[in-house]
């Protein structure tokens, strides 16, 4: 067997049919392909053992075989030898032979067969096939023993693309098969190299057989607790009982939980993501020490500024935007009015702020059950700060614009005051629009239930604005309140709830009922990368009982029930950014305006570069829909979509399947719309509330997770000292409210973690230059590519005007979140295709 050097990384080997025979000719090609990695213990024992070697078949995709059971025609076996000789760690490129006749017509899939170890099967390329040329086979699957695989090995079909009543008639029986072992069995243990995609319900939060303390309600499947399904992963019932699932697994390993092979974190990723993970827990390493063995209080702003240097060396944290370029020590731009509002449009959670439409603002919880739960904001608290206006000048001027989590918090707030370690209000903050498209907050209401009961209504306060004095430190502290809850509402309900766990059963449902060569396959697949993954983590170690969200953020161990009170509410239409806008009051029609659309304030980095997005996501999804569905007679006839789109809402979205706003998938527009949804929420909706993390909550102060204390009132000590000397006595009156220091500090270790983008990151429009052999699509593509690359242009000239004053603010952090490209780290810009973090 020859060898010789490809490049400096890869290795390339010659293979030849094991039993050469006459033919009209011979087809060469290759074969690249990667061999296990050894990350841990675990893996280690797994990639010892070496095999004896891989077969390859060519399947005819024009000629039958009446002797096949699947009815194609198919070669004899070609084998790559010597795998011992190989190389860990790198691509391996083998040239292969195989015989061809020309009764065998064009080669439509290949059948793969391993006597191995795993390995990863990245592509096989054929060249000068006749008639046709070169073919690809974009394979990227992880391929184990084939004892795994009876009777007929692993099949992978050419990158062309078939809806079904188009797939050729040699090839039917392959399709048909391979979907059928995605979909599984619904039953018994799934092993590694299962390649089963299933649901399940959220039983796994929750771990009462640890401590009784720690059992959790199981979220989905029912009326009070409805929620999206997940990736089902077959452990074990809990010794508690046998409807929760239990949770032992190796404490040195966080990937042991069974997620499809092919879903599963690449080798550069997984080491990233566990080397980040350490490198978080040496950050701030003296300060944890001390917090858990001395003060667990910060006592000043400069304390909690020593917390950072410029790059993250030493112990120390990178130092977060929101203040690297304050001049100021300790910062002090955070804490400025502007940037408050300004952080509701271009801030890391910019999705909730909306138009005020009637004054005072009104609850809409059923007040049978919570009594009078209306503002009690009034026109003099407010009107003095309306910049001449009167209240119904402003509301009548689209001026008056409100952040609320009052309905959305009251529910749950009795029970998280009493029965965690959280002391914190509902709120409602008011804000007005200026002449100059800034936003000012005008008044903040702070509301707790009564004692007696939800049914006996609220008692709340409103807070105006003030800079000096005790006034200005109530107002600081009131604004921190505000952010509490946002905070929460941010991590749990738009990162959490609104982008990952919705996506999941789409992720699912695409696997199990379009086949790879489906058009609409092709088209969704590359935005379902690594999410099954980074979902299976999160319940793990981040959203699971007691787990980093309910130790860090205000609702503790009411975190995921809370979510699941608001999915009640979800409606996957609504999560279109042009109707979710709309929907808040953000935008109006305007014919005269980009896109039919005006927005009420000109001036909001999120909604504007948002929109560029969705509208470019839009026309490709509608480009590529066209060209294969030339009417909707065949989005009606393909039973596959039919059967994804069933699955999704019957299955994945169960508990919300008789809900009346589902589209009914007959015609293409409604194909094209939500096609564009699922996309637009696993790329550029999540980068939009990821991202940003650290570049404000990295700055504890900025975004606290949690309070501890209600407000200071009157006639107490603590409000006395504030009173004397406000300025010495706020910094203790603050971090007394706020997340005790080991809170902040796991907080920080948290969002850094998340803020990060991989060195292998798969950005908006990047595909794999083979993804198919259809020219339209492909110019579709790029036309695609080509309008991303002019909007990341817009928004720098859009970040350098400095009449745009809400793209940069007082913290000087420029709004890049939805910059299509990004760069490895806390760059805080770039889309991914997927939700991979």
């Amino acid at each position: 067997m020859s060898t010789k050097r490809k490049a400096s990384s890869d290795h390339v080997h010659d293979v030849v049919s094991k039993k050469k025979k006459k033919s009209e000719k011979i087809i060469k090609g290759t074969v690249i392909l990667m061999k296990q990695i050894v990350f841990d213990l675990i893996e280690f024992q797994q990639a010892t053992e070496v095999g004896k070697g891989i077969t390859l078949q060519l399947v005819s995709a024009e000629n039958a075989n009446p002797e096949n059971i699947l009815g194609a025609k198919i070669e004899d076996p070609v084998h790559i030898e010597k795998w011992k000789e190989k190389p860990s760690f790198k691509n391996i490129t083998f040239h292969v032979s195989f015989d061809w006749n020309e009764d065998f017509g064009t080669p439509g899939a290949i059948l793969l067969r391993s006597s191995n170890d795993q390995f990863y099967l990245k592509t096989v390329t054929l060249k000068d096939v006749p008639g046709q040329g070169q073919i690809h086979f974009i394979c990227n699957s992880w391929v184990y023993h084939e004892n795994h695989y009876k009777p007929n090995g692993r099949v992978f079909f050419s990158n062309k693309t078939y809806l079904p009543h188009q797939m050729p008639e040699a090839l039917r029986k392959y399709r048909e098969e391979e979907l059928s072992i995605l979909r599984g069995n619904g039953r018994g243990k799934l092993e590694e190299w299962d390649r089963v995609y299933d649901y399940a319900l959220y039983n796994d939060l929750g771990d009462p057989d640890s401590k009784k303390g720690l059992a959790r309600p199981i979220l989905g499947g029912s009326d009070k607790h409805p929620y999206p399904r997940r990736g089902r992963t077959s452990r074990p019932p809990s010794k508690s009982g046998p409807n929760t699932e239990s949770r032992k697994f190796p404490f040195f390993s966080k990937f042991n939980i069974y997620v499809p092979r092919d879903e599963q974190f690449g080798p550069l990723k997984k080491s990233e993501f566990e080397e980040n993970d350490r490198q978080g827990l040496l950050h701030g390493i003296g300060d944890k020490i001390s917090a858990s063995l001395f003060n667990d209080q910060f006592d000043s702003f400069e304390e909690v500024h020593n917390l950072y240097n410029e790059t993250g060396q030493f112990g120390k944290f990178p130092l977060p935007q929101v203040i690297k370029d304050d001049r100021n020590k300790p910062p002090t731009a955070w804490r400025t009015d502007e940037e408050f509002a300004r952080e509701m449009v271009a801030g890391l959670n910019p999705v909730l702020i909306r138009l005020l439409q009637e004054f005072p603002p009104a609850s809409k919880l059923d007040p049978k059950l919570y009594g009078h739960q209306h503002s009690s904001i009034t026109k003099q608290d407010i009107e003095y700060n309306l910049e001449g206006h009167t209240v119904e000048e402003a509301l009548n001027n689209n001026r008056l614009f409100i952040l609320d989590h009052h309905d959305t918090v009251i529910p749950h707030l009795w029970k998280i005051n009493k029965d965690t370690s959280t002391k914190t209000y509902a709120s409602r903050t008011l804000l007005f629009l200026k002449d100059d498209h800034r936003l000012k907050p005008v008044a903040i209401e702070l509301s707790l239930p009564f004692e007696k009961g939800d049914k006996f209504g609220v008692a709340s306060k409103v807070y105006t604005p003030a800079e000096k004095g005790v006034e200005g430190c109530i107002w600081q502290l009131a604004k921190a309140y505000v952010a509490v809850v946002d905070t929460g509402h941010h991590q749990l309900i738009s990162h959490w709830l609104h982008t990952h766990a919705v996506i999941e059963p789409f992720v699912i449902a695409t696997n199990r009922q379009l086949s790879v060569v489906h058009p609409i396959y092709k088209l969704l697949h590359p935005h379902f990368r690594d999410t099954m993954t980074i979902n299976a983590l999160a319940r793990e170690i981040l959203v699971n009982a007691d787990g980093l969200v309910e130790k860090t953020f205000y609702p503790q161990k009411y975190s995921m029930e809370m979510s699941s009170e608001i999915y009640k509410s979800w409606n996957f239409l609504d999560q279109a950014l042009p109707k979710d806008l709309k929907n808040r009051g953000i935008v109006v029609d305007d014919k005269n305006s980009l896109n039919g659309l005006r927005l009420l304030i000109k001036d909001y980095p999120y909604a504007v570069d948002g929109l560029k997005i969705w509208f470019a996501i839009e026309k490709w999804v509608r480009d590529y829909c066209f060209f294969y569905y030339k009417t909707d007679k065949i989005v009606q006839v393909d039973p596959e979509l039919q059967a994804w789109w069933e699955e999704l809402r019957e299955v994945g979205h169960g508990d919300l399947k008789h809900e009346p706003w589902w589209p009914k998938m007959q015609t293409r527009e409604e194909l094209i719309e939500s096609c564009t949804i699922i996309i637009w929420i696993a790329s550029a909706l999540h980068a939009a509330v990821n991202f940003g993390q650290y570049a404000y909550g990295g700055y504890s102060p900025n975004r606290p997770t949690l309070s501890r204390r209600f407000m200071l009132e009157k006639g107490t000590p603590e409000y006395a000292k504030l009173e004397k000397n406000p300025e010495k006595a706020f910094p203790k009156a603050f971090f007394e409210t706020i997340a005790s220091k080991i809170q902040c500090l796991v907080g920080i270790n948290l969002v850094e973690v998340l803020s990060k983008h991989a060195s292998d990151e798969v950005y908006l429009g990047q595909r794999d230059p083979e993804w198919t052999t259809d020219e339209k699509p492909m110019e579709y593509l790029k036309a695609f590519q080509v309008r991303l690359v002019e909007i990341e242009k817009e928004i720098i000239n859009m970040n350098e005007d400095k009449k745009l004053m809400n793209r940069v603010g007082p913290v000087k952090v420029p709004y890049t979140l939805l910059f299509p490209t990004g760069k490895v780290g806390l760059s805080g810009k770039g889309i991914p295709n997927s939700i991979s973090i």
